[in-house]
């Protein structure tokens, strides 16, 4: 290297805490990857995905049994053999349909679907949100509900 200087990564644009833009916790930028999702968000999506996963893997092979059944109409004989194609559809087509969902969903990128939304405690500033001023001047938690045409 030349000056002695370290290779530049994509981490040092970026303050020592970000926030993920999948559920808006603020966190490490070692804890992050280049979309600022964090570890828990990627797990959740993997999850969801191994679920689409097995659910198409499903389908995938029932449709294929369906097909070997009604039109090719295999023998007595080489039954067994016949139905290891659909399992082998199972695993492979479950494996496909799995990273189709993740590679999506990491695609899309949509912000703050795994965020929970604050909670309306009465307490002053519960989870730190913004607090609205009332008619006199006092702060309150959450938009006021002054609507005379109720």
């Amino acid at each position: 290297m030349a000056g002695g200087r370290r290779p530049f990564s994509w981490r040092d644009r970026y303050p020592e805490q970000v926030t993920c833009v999948r559920c808006l916790q603020v966190k490490d930028t070692v804890e992050v990857d280049r979309l600022l999702w964090c570890d828990d968000c990627q797990s959740a999506a993997k999850s969801r995905a191994a679920f689409w996963g097995w659910l198409g893997g499903f389908v995938i092979a029932a449709a294929l049994a369906a097909y070997i059944w009604v039109a090719i109409q295999p023998s007595d004989l080489i039954l067994k053999l016949w139905a290891v194609i659909p399992i082998a559809a199972l695993w492979l087509g479950g494996r496909i349909v799995r990273e189709v969902v993740y590679g999506v969903e990491r695609y899309r990128n949509r912000r703050a679907v795994d965020a929970f939304p604050p909670s309306r405690d009465p307490g002053p500033r519960a989870n730190g949100g913004p607090r609205f001023p009332d008619q006199d001047g006092e702060g309150q938690d959450g938009p006021a509900d002054d609507d005379p045409t109720d």
